[in-house]
């Protein structure tokens, strides 16, 4: 199996701060759906972000990429200011997967793979057209790339099928491959495990793990709290739009305000942080304000 993600081969130091999220708030009308939310992620690390239905993840994901612009705050990225368009921000190294299923389900694995690389290409429609030598030259590239991508997330054998046919599981395997083509370095993934079953579970977070010993950081949305606590370096817990608290996973995961707010159960009573296999804790569902 190829173990080539980024084109442009990232070295990482764990040290060096990717992402800064400072004071982003986030207002629809008289709803404060994001309050005050300040956040870093490093090169190379996993970031949980976990809270109740309504808690303003999604919207806070939606600020950081672009769909939405802060009503106020600042996100940086690499130390520069990123703006409001999704297009400019896949360019400068940040892509994403989403709540809900967003593949191209009349497009075979191995096409909606090559969208994602588009942001990428050099060539342009007139080259296109009149299938210049510069373009089939790039559009080799990108397939075989595709084929890398599809491998490593294992769906070599699914490349010619349509996204519309593949199980539930390898949909959602097939969206963090289509992130992965933009190269990025940093990949947000919202409830990637929403849905599956514990094999499919296991073998996410199996690929995720993967995906950062290749050198990409990766900031994660999840109601399964095994799968969130076996898997990240560090995690924040988001109520009302507003950052609970923040730290080690041991730490939140035994903080009472968390344990009041979105666990509910005890610790003592049911441990979290096993390093075993990842569970299945979905009783929430994916609807987030």
């Amino acid at each position: 199996m190829t173990q080539v993600i980024s084109g442009s081969g990232h070295h990482v130091d764990a040290t060096t701060l990717l992402l800064e999220a400072s004071h982003v708030t986030m207002q629809f009308g008289g709803l404060t759906a994001v309050n005050d939310v300040s956040l870093n992620v490093h090169a190379g690390e996993i970031f949980g972000l976990i809270g109740p239905n309504g808690a303003g993840k999604t919207t806070f994901f939606n600020c950081l990429t672009g769909l939405y612009k802060p009503t106020s705050g600042e996100v940086r990225f690499a130390g520069e200011v990123l703006p409001p368009q999704p297009r400019l921000v896949v360019r400068a190294g940040m892509a994403r997967t989403f709540q809900n299923i967003r593949l191209f389900h009349n497009m075979t694995a191995l096409e909606n793979v090559m969208v994602g690389m588009y942001s990428r290409t050099k060539t342009n429609a007139i080259d296109a057209i009149l299938r210049l030598p510069r373009h089939r030259s790039e559009e080799l590239a990108s397939t075989e790339r595709a084929r890398e991508l599809l491998e490593f997330v294992g769906l070599s054998s699914a490349a010619d099928t349509l996204s519309r046919n593949l199980p539930y599981g390898d949909q959602r395997r097939l969206e963090i491959a289509r992130a992965l083509a933009t190269d990025p370095k940093l990949l947000l993934l919202d409830e990637p495990t929403a849905g599956m079953n514990p094999q499919e579970t296991r073998q996410a977070e199996e690929l995720i793990f993967r995906i950062r010993d290749l050198g990409l950081a990766v900031l994660v949305i999840e109601h399964d709290m095994r799968f969130i606590f076996n898997l990240c370096d560090r995690v924040a817990c988001l109520v009302r739009g507003a950052v609970l608290v923040e730290g080690q996973g041991d730490v939140v995961q035994n903080d009472p305000r968390v344990i009041e707010a979105y666990i509910g159960t005890p610790p003592s009573e049911e441990p979290i942080s096993d390093r075993g296999p990842a569970g299945t804790d979905q009783n929430e569902g994916s609807a987030d304000a």
